[in-house]
């Protein structure tokens, strides 16, 4: 019997719709930029804001790049959190025994994370099983 879960992998970098970490990142351009016109400086505190200007992507670029960020980090309204199966696809014991128990271990990362997210001033829910999808859909 071979069970599939979802991964943690990509959830860790799309997860949370448009707050998920990979669209916090990509939307300023500056941290993320879709393209350069010109190569990186190859020394430190020798560009100056032209040199800056002409080597950033042009507009189009930009807004082309957070558009496909948006796109990949929107959440489907059909979306099923890990470890929630709604079709019963086994009969037998040990299968479903095995589902609750993952079921149940994810419940308890759930609540660690949720705890820890109690003392944080920005809390991080990105890798929150309840956050993380079924399986990837784009």
């Amino acid at each position: 019997i071979v069970l599939y879960t979802g991964g943690g992998s990509l959830a860790g970098l799309t997860v949370g719709g448009l707050s998920g970490p990979q669209y916090d990142l990509g939307a300023w351009m500056p941290n993320f930029p879709s393209s350069m016109r010109n190569p990186p400086p190859q020394a430190k505190g020798t560009t100056s804001l032209e040199s800056y200007l002409d080597t950033i992507p042009e507009v189009n670029s930009t807004s082309l790049a957070i558009f496909t960020l948006w796109v990949i980090c929107c959440e489907p309204g059909d979306s099923r959190s890990l470890g929630t199966y709604p079709d019963e696809h086994f009969t037998e014991e040990e299968p479903k025994r095995l589902i609750t128990a993952f079921q149940g271990r994810l419940a308890q990362i759930s609540q660690e994370i949720q705890e820890r997210n109690k003392s944080l001033p920005i809390p991080y829910c990105y890798l929150d099983p309840h956050q993380i999808e079924n399986s990837t859909s784009i």
